[in-house]
């Protein structure tokens, strides 16, 4: 959402610098091109509200692709929007000639103030705009950013609709469209509940029923790099030793599925576990028996605490370090549940 953001307030910055343009060339003492260009800033606004309602609806569906910038389906809604602002906005000012309140000419060229009302009052809400929009596209990418629970993996530490502020600062500030990160506060430990982006490059590839590409999951660190993770009826051994009690988790399937892992060469197991096509082959099996299999440098094994109802590395694989996004850090609503994640 944070790069959503941060285009509009780019596309908003282009509008407030090519009317203080057109202000200083005196453009706006023709009262056709003031007409046009306060329906050109209508047809803006009614563009960017359209898309972030999409998004935001989307977002409610769980639709909303972060890999992708805008939908094709997003754009076309706000494109109709903006056509529609523009017309609305033309014809019902040439009925009014809002060149000046007073019915004077506008004044003399030179600055801002050269404009008529009506685009200083254009400049001064897209100065507004501008100035929220990249601050707040600022702040969710390098500190803290909302997110809602989408489903079930996590209970009972996270419910559905649950919502909590991320922790992004804490392993480091992403430089953008890049897999570098800098000013690392904090590594990333066992035990972590941490947001990420689905790893995968394929917006085809499906997964757990679904294509996952460029969604944000929440799940909780259990294999680190270097790690030999595996899973026998259930219970998490790392390096051969048993993780112990973990009271975080919840088991709601009395059952435990049988593994396949015998059935494979360790190898084999080992590359399609990395590649994301264990569970396409195997499927629910690797529920309860996984593994055994060891993190790649640089990556990470997550799982749900509802474990017999997550969709996790078990299926698809380990998760890259520039791919976490932050920790989880605190539940804001519903306010019955206050409070910081265990």
């Amino acid at each position: 959402m944070e790069e959503k953001l941060f285009w509009i307030g780019i596309l908003v910055g282009v509008h407030l610098f090519f009317t203080h343009h057109f202000s200083e060339k005196g453009k706006f003492k023709s009262e056709k091109f003031t007409h046009i260009w306060h329906a050109v800033f209508i047809a803006l606004m009614a563009f960017v509200g359209m898309l972030l309602l999409t998004v935001s609806l989307d977002n409610r569906r769980g639709d909303v692709v972060t890999a992708v910038l805008f939908s094709g389906k997003q754009v076309l809604y706000a494109l109709a929007a903006a056509l529609g602002g523009w017309a609305w906005a033309y014809f019902r000012i040439r009925k009014g000639k809002p060149a000046s309140k007073d019915g004077k000419p506008a004044a003399a060229a030179g600055s801002a103030a050269a404009a008529p009302s009506v685009i200083k009052e254009d400049m001064e809400w897209s100065e507004t705009i501008f100035s929220a929009v990249v601050l707040a596209s600022v702040v969710m990418y390098l500190f803290i950013q909302a997110f809602k629970i989408p489903s079930g993996s996590m209970k009972m530490t996270f419910l559905e609709g649950d919502h909590l502020f991320v922790n992004k600062f804490i392993y480091g500030f992403r430089i953008p469209y890049t897999k570098k990160k800098v000013l690392s506060f904090g590594k990333i430990s066992r035990g972590d509940i941490v947001v990420f982006q689905f790893p995968s490059s394929n917006p085809e590839e499906t997964q757990c029923g679904g294509r996952q590409y460029g969604k944000d999951f929440i799940k909780r660190v259990i294999g680190l790099p270097g790690d030999r993770v595996e899973l026998r009826n259930g219970a998490v051994f790392i390096n051969g030793k048993t993780l112990g009690e973990e009271p975080y988790v919840q088991y709601l399937d009395p059952r435990r599925y049988p593994g396949s892992n015998d059935k494979m060469p360790p190898e084999d197991y080992q590359r399609f576990w990395e590649t994301r096509g264990l569970a396409k082959m195997i499927s629910e099996l690797v529920r309860d028996n996984f593994g055994p299999v060891t993190v790649p440098p640089g990556h990470y094994m997550v799982m749900g605490d509802n474990r017999d109802r997550s969709c996790d590395s078990r299926y698809w694989g380990p998760v890259p370090e520039y791919l976490i996004k932050g920790r989880a850090w605190f539940i804001y609503w519903p306010p019955s549940r206050m409070g910081v994640p265990q």
